[in-house]
């Protein structure tokens, strides 16, 4: 089945099921989508931070942490959790708050916001705490009696069972949803253009994107004239509008441009770029006939943490002696076949494995060293390896489509490790255009 052009430029160009394409639609409601953090923390009474529970309906994880801090006249930087969530969905997770009583939180008051204070602890709420993360999602308004829309349901669920999970694609989320820049931006940093770079994240239009945005962003490329494109430039493009304010204060200063943005997104423009250099080798390795979940000669794993999920810190390249070993490691779950995010310190693979991630650098030219960089080093990524395989069995239940009469739904329920995407699963039930699964 014809994979949508879009994810073909995030380096996605397969499916690994066979089977017909669900269709549906994502979201249709907010409570469609439910998340809930994983996480090992047990908080105590004591200690700088305050650790709270939220829960929250169709907000923005970076939204929510800035009208927080406004409502507690606190710096944002105090306010830290482990994971950012999907704004159109029912979330919850933890979060910390630096230095404050918990009496303060009385005074929030915000619309599908519940805070429930945990407790208290010596350390903030990071990225390190997060696990994973559980959900149960809904597609809506698919075009099949709930008889037939079961049996497709199963179907795809026992390909998924057969082959150990589904390849661990970055979704489309990583690369941005109706504009997939990210990665584009990221190259061009790495090539060392932060000019271009620039330009690329300000002023370069997409399809889907409204027509007032598209015609704002040609005019700035085209005109370079940022005091004109403040002017007629979204208020909602922040972001954008922050640069184009820098670069009229500071013309030329395009790295200086990035600086204005937070960190953790000025941060994902070279993860963007890793993430489809992955994605691209990942199909390389399917195409090949390579399998995701048995290892060969050359191969490079990753062993399980604690929880029993991949931990990429501690790696091994198989080797001849070694490969039946593994491959029992791998069939009980105690090790998992990696490919790399590239970097400027990156390990590769050997053999075969080895060839595929090299044939597919040099054909996207990827200039390793680049990933060191200079102007930023906060950007800089020496590089990791990420599991290949999602090892997941999703549970799922077919009934009538309430909100859509005559039209079927499925309830679909599944854990996923940190760093994953619900949607790469989800992809192999609906196979549809990304844009009905944002």
């Amino acid at each position: 089945m014809q994979v949508p052009e879009i994810e073909k430029q995030i380096g996605v160009n397969l499916y690994s099921t066979d089977t017909d394409g669900l269709g549906g639609q994502l979201r249709q409601e907010v409570e469609d989508f439910i998340v809930k953090e994983i996480t090992n923390r047990e908080e105590g009474q004591e200690g700088k931070y305050l650790i709270l529970e939220l829960v929250k309906r169709d907000w923005d994880t970076h939204h929510f942490t800035r009208t927080l801090a406004k409502i507690l006249k606190i710096s944002q930087k105090r306010i830290s959790v482990a994971g950012t969530k999907d704004k159109r969905a029912l979330t919850t997770q933890k979060i910390s708050i630096f230095d404050i009583d918990a009496s303060e939180i009385e005074k929030v008051h915000l619309k599908d916001i519940e805070l429930k204070v945990l407790g208290r602890s010596r350390k903030p709420v990071e990225l390190g705490d997060l696990w994973g993360n559980d959900f149960i999602i809904t597609i809506r308004n698919i075009a099949r009696s709930t008889e037939e829309a079961g049996k497709l349901l199963e179907k795809t669920t026992n390909e998924i069972v057969a082959q150990g999970g589904v390849p661990n694609f970055f979704g489309i989320q990583r690369f941005g949803s109706v504009r997939p820049v990210t990665h584009l931006v990221g190259k061009t940093i790495v090539e060392g253009n932060f000019e271009k770079a620039a330009m690329l994240y300000i002023a370069e239009p997409f399809p889907y994107e409204p027509e007032e945005t598209k015609q704002a962003r040609q005019f700035v490329k085209e005109t370079r004239n940022f005091k004109e494109g403040l002017k007629i430039y979204p208020l909602r493009l922040g972001h954008e509008r922050a640069m184009m304010n820098h670069l009229i204060a500071n013309p030329d200063d395009f790295a200086g441009a990035f600086l204005v943005l937070p960190k953790n997104l000025y941060r994902i423009f070279v993860h963007g770029y890793q993430s489809y250099i992955y994605n691209t080798i990942l199909c390389r390795r399917i195409e090949k006939g390579l399998p995701l979940n048995q290892a060969v000669e050359g191969d490079i794993v990753c062993f399980k943490n604690e929880l029993g999920l991949p931990d990429s810190s501690k790696t091994e390249k198989v080797t001849a002696e070694t490969v039946n070993a593994m491959n029992n490691l791998i069939k009980r779950k105690r090790a998992f076949i990696t490919a790399p995010l590239p970097g400027y310190d990156t390990e590769f693979a050997s053999g075969v494995p080895g060839e595929i991630e090299q044939v597919v650098l040099e054909e996207l030219k990827v200039p390793l060293q680049g990933f060191n960089i200079e102007e930023i080093p906060e950007m800089s990524s020496k590089g990791a390896r990420r599991e290949i395989l999602l090892q997941v069995e999703p549970k799922f239940e077919v009934n009538e489509d309430e909100l859509n009469p005559g039209k079927s739904k499925a309830v679909l329920e599944f854990m996923l490790p940190k760093g994953s995407y619900a949607t790469t699963v989800l992809r192999e039930y609906m196979k549809v255009d990304p844009l009905q699964m944002s």
